[in-house]
């Protein structure tokens, strides 16, 4: 085999390992993973096939990744980011079966593209369902009454179908959690005019509780904590723009109540 040869199919290895890489990275920062977990997960990957001298740069809304070896510089852009670990769980299965050697690239390819085509997340009436449960539970734990619990399980179960709605059809970001908050406000008094529920300012917070970024705050404070700033101040920011989302649906309501 003449040097053109060798040096063509070097290049073929390093597009393979790269786009390995970038797809796990990019799983796993659409699931809901931290900053800094993608690009160690990266630049393992790459290290387990030689590549030592990898880079890359994540953010909430791209990946960049490079090794030495080669010429151009890689970048892809994350345009939708949820929460799904299992997914996360999954790809770091993938990772951990390629630095034991126990798959090939060509195998983790396949198995990282399964794993994009497949979807993870529980049943919409599952989700429903927990959302009301959840609604109702949190109503008990701020230490409100009994008496609340089935006004605020079923305006959390509202609400959060009016969320997953407005979420499918109106692609603006942060408008979904202010409507669903104004909704959550709105049945929250409506059972308290009725007679049906006592205490309003409980009923409300159990049941915006669901549409709290908590796993967004958290990623935010690791990445801050790990020194990833810029991925950390922008994840606490859309974090913040979330709850600020949600306490303006909620105050409208109590501006006119």
């Amino acid at each position: 085999m003449d040097s053109k040869s060798t040096e063509l199919t070097k290049r073929e290895e390093i597009n393979e390992v790269v786009e390995c890489c970038l797809l796990a990275g990019k799983l796993m920062l659409q699931g809901g993973a931290e900053t800094y977990r993608v690009e160690d997960t990266m630049m393992r990957i790459a290290a387990t096939y030689g590549f030592e001298n990898s880079h890359s740069y994540v953010t909430p809304t791209g990946i960049i990744f490079a090794v030495d070896q080669m010429e151009a510089t890689r970048i892809i852009r994350i345009t939708e980011r949820s929460t799904d670990l299992q997914k996360v769980t999954l790809v770091n299965s993938v990772s951990r079966g390629i630095a034991s050697r126990e798959i090939t690239i060509q195998e983790a390819h396949e198995q990282l593209h399964k794993i994009e085509s497949t979807t993870h997340a529980y049943p919409i009436f599952t989700q429903i369902a927990a959302a009301a449960i959840a609604s109702g539970c949190f109503l008990i734990m701020f230490k409100g009454g009994w008496h609340d619990f089935f006004p605020a399980l079923v305006t959390g179960g509202l609400g959060f179908i009016f969320f997953l709605y407005v979420s499918r059809f109106v692609n603006i970001k942060f408008l979904s959690e202010f409507l669903s908050s104004f909704v959550i406000g709105l049945l929250a008094v409506l059972f308290v005019k009725t007679g049906m529920g006592q205490e309003l300012d409980k009923i409300i917070i159990g049941s915006v509780m669901p549409l709290v970024p908590g796993l967004l705050i958290t990623n935010a404070v690791r990445d801050l904590m790990a020194g990833h700033l810029v991925s950390g101040l922008s994840k606490g920011a859309e974090a913040f723009l979330t709850a600020f989302a949600i306490g303006a649906g909620v105050a409208v309501v109590i501006t006119f109540y």
